[in-house]
Parts: C-alpha cells; structure tokens; sequence
C-alpha cells in the first residue's frame, strides 16, 4: 500500500517537471467545509435474567427476596432520556394467595441510573433512568414480607423506552 502511495507522487512529480506546468503553491490550495447530517433511528435492547420474581419466605413474617439482573442499550438523539420501568403483569401466586402478603412490594436498584421504592400492584413503575445513547446494566433487588412460609411467585412486564 506505502508503495503504491510513493508511486503515484512520484509519477505526479515526473509529470510535473516533463510538461513544465508549475507545482501548486500552499495559497492555491482551496479549503472547504462539509456539513454531513446522519439521522439513526432509535434503537432499544434489554436482556433480563428473569421476568418472573420468585421469593420463598422461610419464616411467617420475615422479609424474604428476589433480584433480576439486566443489560439495556439504546440509541437514540443525544439529550433523550432512557427510562426502565417494571409492571406486575398480575397478582402475586402463593399460600393464601395475596392475603398472606403485605401490600407493599419493594425494591432497590444496584448500578448507576437505577432508584428505590416500591411497586404498586397494576401500576408501571420506573426503576431506572439516563440519559443518551450506550449501554448500561445492573441489579434490582425486590423485598417482600409475607405472613405465611412458602414460595411466592410475581410475573414481571420489563419494558425500556424513551418517554
């Protein structure tokens, strides 16, 4: 490839000297902006470990645990907001059904971007949120307290969008 490169200056040169015409001096040489508009469309992704939270409750009213880990990546306009949201997609199943578990279903994000708080039955709730286009991952963490021991299940809608 280097040889090739030489070639040709070299050729430009011969060129040059044989036909008489003057070599272009530093001011003849024109100079020009170029605006080039690129327009990508958004693009989502999200991997999720799981969709459904699974907590087994060992003791009756000990406060027992679920995590999902996950990977979300976007590409969208500079300046847009990327927002993680988790809605149950129906009650929580176990011993008693939801009678034995206290209403209040809670949850903390591990990795940058990502909050705390709690999820409301029938109702999206946004656990994370950036800004801009890349990839990001993390954990939450869900905690339950149930009145009654055994395995409580919850299937969870993940969804990643630009609001």
């Amino acid at each position: 490839m280097r040889s090739r490169a030489v070639h040709t200056a070299l050729t430009l040169v011969v060129l040059t000297l044989a036909t008489g015409v003057p070599a272009a001096a530093a001011e003849d040489i024109a100079a020009k902006n170029v605006t080039i508009n690129v327009n990508l469309a958004t693009r989502t992704s999200l991997k999720v470990s799981s969709r459904v939270l699974r907590f087994d409750v060992t003791e009756p009213g000990s406060i027992a645990t679920a995590a999902i880990e996950f990977s979300a990546g976007a590409r969208m306009p500079a300046g847009s907001d990327i927002v993680l949201t988790v809605e149950p997609e129906r009650g929580l199943d176990g011993p008693g059904g939801a009678a034995d578990v206290e209403t209040d279903l809670r949850f903390a994000g591990e990795g940058q971007g990502l909050l705390a708080g709690s999820v409301a039955p029938g109702q999206s709730t946004v656990v994370g949120r950036w800004q801009g286009s890349g990839l990001r991952a993390g954990r939450l963490v869900f905690t339950l307290r149930a009145n009654a021991s055994g395995v409580y299940s919850l299937p969870l809608r993940v969804v990643l969008s630009m609001p």
